[in-house]
């Protein structure tokens, strides 16, 4: 391996805008987070749930008129398919006999 190609690795402090503070390692230096896992709300358990019940009801009343099955539309008419040539066949290429 070579050596001096790898950046410094040196230990950084994390601080949060909650204020928890922790020690990892980066070659950026010390970070600044608006949030973290002590308290985003995924994993503290305090997350808000979507209220489907008025957007189900939403999208029935939006779509009440609509027919049930789609309308299907009436196909082209085929066209007359061209017949294509017998094409030739070639010929394989013998090896050349070596001298």
């Amino acid at each position: 391996m070579r050596e001096n190609i790898h950046p410094a690795y040196p230990t950084a402090k994390v601080h949060c805008a909650c204020g928890a503070t922790w020690e990892t390692r980066s070659t950026h230096g010390d970070l600044h987070l608006d949030i973290c896992s002590n308290c985003h709300p995924f994993f503290t358990g305090k997350q808000k749930l979507l209220d489907t019940q008025g957007r189900i009801d939403r999208f029935r009343k939006k779509y009440a008129n609509a027919p049930a099955t789609p309308v299907k539309k009436k196909a082209a008419p085929a066209k007359a398919e061209k017949k294509a040539a017998p094409k030739k066949e070639k010929k394989a290429k013998e090896p050349a006999a070596k001298a």
